[in-house]
């Protein structure tokens, strides 16, 4: 696949109106070699890419259509296997019920439950680029073969992984940078001396009932701060927001 100047800034996006652009670059570059992509710029929201106009850029321009439509799953953030795996891997891999196939080992990988894959990865394999960002969000690529018979992709991997790799971070990493304004943390997301506290209890292992001992609250008041924090984070587990929160240095995990 091309990695010159010029095709690389194809799928970069500059301002709002350049995503539908971009994305129908993106698109045509997985065509090719006969994968459709579906981009998501944070694995933790079903929210998916929108162009200027707030159309679904996954419909609108890589064709998912006939019940493939991932981004209206609930949940698909916590369910999926290959969303697990991006959280555990930061280089492209490929995937089928068999197994995660990666350039170097990763054993957090072999962990991972793949019983019922199709059902839950909404596909039957995928070459997958995670796409780590600021303040802990994780966006991703999914590239999927078009030839729904097709489940062994070691040779398209080993062609192209690099590639799409480089396509991949690009239009996610330049998408969020657009979109900042409007999908990143809420503006007022200073945590409070309880909720910091109360997450550096949990980034250790505590328990709510544990905290609310140590803390001499009840546990409906740490769950209350908890959950604030969530909101102020815009994290949507709990690991998540004591993740984001050490991010952006309200908590060491180094303990």
């Amino acid at each position: 696949m091309d990695l010159s100047i010029e095709t690389i800034n194809s799928v970069r996006i500059s301002g709002s109106e350049d995503i539908r652009r971009a994305a129908e670059a993106l698109h045509t570059l997985a065509l090719q070699i006969g994968l459709r992509a579906a981009p998501a710029h944070n694995i933790a929201d079903k929210r998916t890419p929108v162009d200027v106009e707030d159309n679904i850029l996954a419909r609108d321009v890589f064709g998912w259509q006939e019940g493939k439509v991932w981004w209206c799953n609930a949940r698909i953030a916590l369910n999926s296997p290959i969303t697990t795996a991006c959280r555990f891997e930061s280089e492209p891999f490929w995937v089928n019920a068999d197994g995660f196939r990666t350039r170097h080992p990763n054993h957090y990988l072999a962990d991972i439950d793949l019983s019922e894959f199709e059902q839950r990865a909404m596909t039957r394999a995928a070459i997958v680029v995670p796409v780590h960002l600021p303040f802990g969000q994780i966006g991703a690529v999914s590239f999927n073969p078009i030839d729904q018979h097709l489940i062994d992709l070691t040779q398209l991997f080993r062609d192209h992984s690099d590639a799409l790799g480089v396509y991949a971070r690009t239009f996610i990493a330049s998408y969020v940078h657009v979109k900042g304004s409007v999908q990143a943390l809420l503006p007022d997301n200073r945590l409070s001396k309880r909720e910091v506290e109360c997450l550096r209890w949990a980034a250790v292992g505590k328990t709510d009932l544990e905290i609310s001992m140590i803390m001499a609250r009840s546990r409906a008041t740490v769950r209350f701060h908890i959950h604030n924090a969530s909101i102020k984070l815009n994290s949507v587990t709990r690991s998540q927001t004591v993740f984001k929160a050490a991010q952006l240095g309200y908590i060491s995990l180094n303990r």
